[in-house]
């Protein structure tokens, strides 16, 4: 099923969890270990990244197909401009239509492994609106992109940001996924202003449980993502304890999504890591008491 659809519906948000392809026999047994016990859940559909320069890129497309012919779910594979000229592109989609797969979530990407900086690859597109534009004009995929509610990282300001962000979905893009935050002011702010300049499609709030002090650390330095001050103090008090930290993580993003889905967004999509006890462990305390439904159906 399309996921731009899935949206058109009124009764419930819409939740998806995201995976990244294994590089190795013990992380692919993970992996699908975790789409095993996750699978239970049923979430709406799940996505696979897609590895810089090609690395992982067969492998998110084999994923991709395991999953909706193994565990009868709809997937998603994430896409990118990486080091990839418009031929091979082309020769990607061509393969995910082949093979039947009906929705993709196009990205810019990375600069591959030891590459500081951006660079186009010749013969190849710059920005992910190029990406957009070409998918949506010889393709019949349900195309998603990604937001940052805090600004991309190299964006000069918030305002262009914003604009650029436009651009995509005027190009096609028919959903957003906005990168992981922990300050629900921001995707509420980010909505309001995207609403203000003529973004119309469904905004899914990125939620990433936090399980690991280190490991969280490292992402959101990576991103750029805001760990607020009480937040941060918190992790720290139980730094030394890790089942204290993932009891922590599990209700605070809990807490979060119930905010967000109570205020009407229209979905959560979850960086599960490859991990399914905190997502399943959320996902069922808001079904258990779907905060939705004290506050109408999602907008």
């Amino acid at each position: 099923m399309r996921v731009d659809e899935l949206f058109e519906r009124a009764d419930e948000p819409v939740f998806s969890f995201e995976f990244f392809p294994p590089k190795t026999p013990e992380g692919e047994a993970n992996l699908f270990r975790a789409l095993e016990e996750l699978a239970r859940m049923r979430p709406d559909y799940v996505s696979v990244t897609y590895g810089a320069g090609g690395s992982t890129s067969d492998k998110t497309i084999e994923v991709v197909s395991r999953i909706r012919e193994e565990f009868d779910l709809e997937a998603m594979a994430h896409f990118t401009c990486v080091s990839a000229t418009e031929t091979q592109l082309r020769s990607t989609l061509d393969e995910l239509q082949r093979r039947g797969i009906e929705n993709v979530l196009a990205l810019r990407g990375d600069p591959p492994r030891g590459q500081e900086e951006w660079t186009k690859t010749e013969g190849g597109l710059e920005y992910s609106r190029e990406l957009v534009a070409l998918i949506d004009s010889d393709y019949d995929f349900s195309i998603g992109a990604a937001c940052f509610p805090e600004t991309h990282i190299h964006a000069t300001d918030t305002e262009s940001d914003l604009r650029y962000l436009k651009e995509k979905v005027d190009a096609g893009a028919r959903f957003l996924i906005t990168q992981l935050f922990f300050d629900n002011a921001y995707f509420d702010d980010f909505v309001a202003r995207a609403r203000d300049i003529g973004i119309d499609v469904p905004i899914v709030a990125g939620i990433m449980p936090i399980t690991n002090v280190g490991q969280i650390a490292r992402i959101t330095s990576m991103c750029g993502s805001v760990i607020p001050e009480g937040l941060q103090e918190q992790l720290d008090a139980r730094a030394d304890d890790p089942q204290a930290v993932t009891e922590f993580g599990v209700a605070y993003a809990t807490l979060q999504c119930a905010d967000l889905l109570a205020k009407g967004a229209p979905g959560v999509h979850f960086y599960t890591l490859n991990r399914s006890p905190a997502t399943r462990a959320i996902l069922s305390a808001l079904r258990l008491m779907p905060p939705w439904e004290r506050a109408g159906a999602p907008a």
